[in-house]
């Protein structure tokens, strides 16, 4: 029996396995619906779709650098636990190998390529996964600087991961390594909201201006002062803000008599090179991902029902 375009796109929608999977079923099926979702049922991929509905906000984030090229991601998974199982972080670093050498220009693009040292594609893989490990596992994101010198950082094991990326003019050295690394320490600690100060854009700082002078007029003290002198403090203020928002101005965390930037051109001047930070990516996983709440009480009583 044939089978058309429509009969592959309604057996994805049926089962959310993929297109090239749906359409091998259908062939091995000879275009009948219900065999095909037996087949697929079968092969285990039906089972996997049913799980990639489930939230999966745990999981793990990871930074490395391989041959010269910078690389974070984040891929999820449903439970902390298997975040540390050693196929999942295999799978992580496969992922990461992937994104290095194939340059995937986005996350689509990422799952059409082919898994490192496989014949699968990325989510071929990732469906092969979540079958072994039995839960859903998702790439959620990945960041790549092929130039210049990068420096990773992996925070508690995968909970957060830092990729700062330097021009360096000169030898790179330990010394600018280990400055790289304390420089995406500090960012896994604070999260700043910017890197310069120059990139806080005109709308945040007529914002934070316009909160400080409500401020200001409420306060008793300050009210009466005239516009120009209320004018003058916050500009005194948004130093503050830059100080607490902005990485290359924040007080640097292992010295605070320097802020970062002071401490990199320090390291750079005694290492007899130039240091420049062209940008940084800060992962943690589950950000943003509204986690399910589980009421383990409701759970076991249903059961028991």
């Amino acid at each position: 029996m044939a089978f058309t375009a429509a009969d592959v796109k309604n057996l994805r929608e049926m089962t959310g396995v993929g297109m090239m999977d749906c359409k091998k079923a259908l062939a091995a099926s000879d275009g009948d619906m219900d065999k095909a979702v037996e087949y697929l049922r079968e092969k285990g991929l039906a089972a996997s779709a049913k799980k990639a509905g489930r939230i999966a906000a745990e999981g793990m984030a990871y930074a490395t650098v391989i041959n010269g090229v910078g690389v974070v991601v984040e891929v999820n998974a449903e439970t902390d636990f298997v975040g540390k199982n050693e196929k999942f972080v295999g799978f992580v670093k496969g992922v990461a190998n992937t994104v290095a050498s194939q340059a995937p220009a986005s996350l689509d693009a990422l799952m059409d390529c082919k898994y490192d040292g496989t014949d699968l594609t990325v989510t071929q893989q990732q469906q092969e996964m979540v079958l072994v490990i039995g839960e859903n596992i998702k790439i959620r994101r990945f960041a790549r600087f092929p130039e210049g010198v990068s420096v990773p950082y992996i925070h508690a094991g995968g909970k957060i991961g830092v990729l700062v990326n330097l021009e360096v003019d000169g030898e790179v050295s330990g010394k600018v390594l280990e400055m790289g690394k304390d420089v995406a320490m500090q960012i896994a600690a604070l999260n700043p909201r910017f890197w310069d100060k120059s990139q806080v854009t005109d709308d945040v700082l007529d914002e934070e201006k316009r909160i400080m002078l409500a401020q200001m007029d409420n306060d008793p003290k300050m009210a009466s002062k005239p516009a120009q002198v209320k004018e003058k403090i916050v500009e005194g203020k948004l130093n503050k803000f830059y100080a607490e928002n902005c990485l290359l101005q924040q007080e640097f965390v292992k010295d605070s008599e320097v802020s970062v930037e002071q401490y990199m051109n320090n390291v750079a001047k005694s290492a007899g090179v130039k240091v420049r930070l062209v940008d940084a990516v800060r992962f943690e996983k589950g950000e943003g991902i509204e986690k399910k709440q589980e009421n383990f009480a409701e759970e076991i009583a249903s059961m028991i029902k």
